[in-house]
Parts: structure tokens; C-alpha cells; sequence
């Protein structure tokens, strides 16, 4: 009989302790369903503004077609295999010229050089040595 008493309270314990594992389980797969939840929203996201880039390079690539001579889109194009950035700089700042009337179509080569001339001397820095 005592045998038995002490399996009846070992079964109290393990159905608390199967409760408890059960418990943990389901709050652990809740983790999991949250944290996947927020990574497929960061993917989505993330997918959202590639194509906003995507259409966005395909805009102003087509504006360009527009706005400059073949010679100076030949030039751009080397722009930006060296400095891509310094090209979509470039590119917006062509646009927004267009789009305002303020600049005569199409640009031509020097033109183009003049333009990328003063924003290229805008992002030098002077750098002084001073030898003590």
C-alpha cells in the first residue's frame, strides 16, 4: 500500500512537471511564431525597397535618355563604374533641374563636365600638414 501511495503522488508530480513541460513548450513556440512573424516582415520590407530602388535607377536611367547626349551619357556611365554614388547624385540633381525648366535640353558633353566639376569640388576636403 505504501508502494502505491508513493506511485499516486509520483503521478501527481509528473502530471505537474508534464503540465509545467507543456506549458514552457507553448510559450517557447509562441517565441518562435513571433520571431519568424518578424523576420518575414523584415524581409518584406526589405523587399519593398529594393523595388523601390530598382524603379526609382530605372526613372532616372530613362530621364537621362532624355535630358543628355549620347556623349554625356557615355561619360556618366564611367562616372559610375567608379563612383556610383557620386552618378545618382548626379542623375537627381540633372532631374530636378529638367523638371524646374532650369537647365537647357539636351546637356551636352562639357556641360555635363562642368556640373560634375562643381559637385566633385564640393565634396573635397583641404587637407593642411603642419610639421612641428
Amino acid at each position: 500500500q505504501v508502494l502505491n501511495e508513493g506511485l499516486i503522488r509520483m503521478g501527481e508530480v509528473m502530471s505537474a512537471g508534464d503540465d509545467e513541460l507543456a506549458r514552457l513548450r507553448d510559450a517557447r513556440r509562441a517565441e518562435i511564431e513571433q520571431q519568424l512573424a518578424a523576420q518575414a516582415d523584415q524581409q518584406a520590407a526589405a523587399e519593398q525597397a529594393e523595388a523601390a530602388a530598382v524603379q526609382e535607377a530605372a526613372a532616372l536611367s530613362q530621364a537621362m535618355r532624355t535630358i543628355l547626349t549620347p556623349e554625356a551619357r557615355e561619360r556618366l556611365a564611367r562616372v559610375e563604374m567608379g563612383f556610383p554614388d557620386l552618378a545618382v547624385s548626379v542623375k537627381r540633381h540633372l532631374t530636378t533641374l529638367h523638371s524646374s525648366g532650369r537647365i537647357a535640353v539636351p546637356v551636352d558633353d562639357p556641360t555635363l563636365k562642368r556640373i560634375l566639376q562643381g559637385l566633385s569640388e564640393k565634396n573635397t576636403r583641404e587637407v593642411n600638414i603642419r610639421r612641428i
